[in-house]
């Protein structure tokens, strides 16, 4: 019986010990975090693409030797400017010179036969075919006689717009086929902008979409052009297995090469009034993301939410939350369910400044599809 006293004495114990472990331990669950209210902004979902800038079609010149020969001068080097009819490349006269002066010969030749066979024919000393005949020879002399006259022209190749050479291949003695380019124009002030979007991207951009233009790969700082969807092409191109999207350059060009990497960002829609949350906010779960919420007492409860697409810096709530509910915005990933959240200097709504506007509906910030993955590479949260 004592026995039996004692042992229930010392579960007694045993659970007074755990209940009091147990709210010592959620005594000292509360940690440090800084807590701000979720409010409706402004979003702009976009789509992002990597390409290089190129001269726009008609503003570029791509010129090769008229036949077999070799290059005896060049005029110009590689980024060199140039007017219209300056000389660039010049190849060897000899051969061409010939050619023209023979063909003149052979036409001369042509219409002195032509017109003996026909004064022939009409007297009816000569078939009335031969003078047909005759009359076909002379054809085939004044093409040929053409022919040689514009090749003799171009024997030196002259640019036929105002530019910059591009691409210069001629090498002073090597040998030119008509079927190798010698030398490209390119007209630096007109500038088009090759970007290369996945299939998926590809459904939801539209021409006429506003693109921000970035140096580089990615993007960085502020935009240094700004464009619009031209075209976009029907097919999917074999080498890069993505869709070429051409965009005009209306402003910044100034600043661009040819040949460039830029980093292209397309606004594909505009939503007003949208949950907006910090990046920092967001904590990575199985399946996708939650935040905490901060209830009147200070207690944090994980909730999960549907991203519907995202910026640089935050990201766009489309379920699981509404403005005017407090949640974690830094420190998330120290806070458990049932917390007691310590807050420190509460930063504003969204952690922006209260004049500062959403980035991405000011300066075309890096957006994500529906499914809240990156059109492209984002960061994640």
């Amino acid at each position: 019986m004592k026995r039996q006293l004692l042992l229930a004495a010392l579960i007694i114990s045993t659970d007074a010990c755990a209940k009091k472990a147990e709210e010592a331990e959620k005594a000292q669950a509360a940690v440090s975090a800084q807590v701000a209210p979720v409010t409706a902004q402004h979003f702009t979902e976009t789509v992002d693409a990597v390409g290089a800038v190129a001269a726009r079609p008609g503003h570029i010149a791509t010129m090769s030797a008229p036949s077999p020969t070799r290059v005896s001068k060049l005029y110009v080097s590689f980024g060199a400017h140039v007017k219209a009819g300056d000389p660039l490349v010049e190849f060897e006269q000899p051969a061409f010179d010939a050619a023209a002066k023979g063909a003149d010969a052979t036409l001369a030749a042509a219409e002195k036969a032509q017109e003996r066979t026909q004064r022939l024919a009409d007297a009816g000393v000569v078939p009335r075919k031969d003078a047909e005949v005759a009359a076909a020879d002379l054809g085939v002399a004044r093409l040929n006689a053409v022919n040689a006259k514009r090749a003799r022209e171009l024997s030196t190749l002259r640019s036929p717009i105002d530019g910059v050479v591009t691409r210069l291949n001629a090498v002073l003695g090597a040998s030119a086929d008509p079927s190798q380019v010698m030398v490209e124009v390119s007209d630096p002030s007109t500038l088009d902008a090759m970007l290369v979007l996945s299939p998926s991207d590809a459904a939801r951009v539209k021409v006429g979409d506003q693109v921000a233009l970035h140096a580089g790969a990615a993007a960085s700082g502020d935009a240094i052009a700004r464009g619009r969807v031209a075209d976009i092409s029907a097919a999917v191109d074999t080498s890069s297995r993505g869709v070429p999207a051409r965009v005009e350059l209306v402003a910044g060009t100034g600043a661009l090469r040819i040949g460039q990497t830029v980093f292209g960002r397309i606004a594909v829609a505009e939503h007003d009034k949208v949950v907006m949350v910090p990046l920092e906010a967001l904590v990575p779960t199985g399946e996708g993301f939650k935040v905490f919420v901060v209830d009147e007492k200070g207690i944090a409860q994980s909730r999960p939410v549907k991203i519907g697409g995202r910026t640089d810096h935050g990201a766009w709530i489309t379920d699981g939350l509404k403005p005017g509910e407090n949640i974690v915005t830094q420190g998330a990933y120290g806070v458990d369910d049932s917390t007691k959240v310590e807050t420190g200097a509460k930063p504003e709504a969204g952690s922006r400044k209260p004049d500062e506007k959403e980035e991405n509906g000011q300066k075309g910030e890096k957006g994500t599809s529906k499914d809240g993955k990156p059109a492209t590479a984002s960061k994640k949260p």
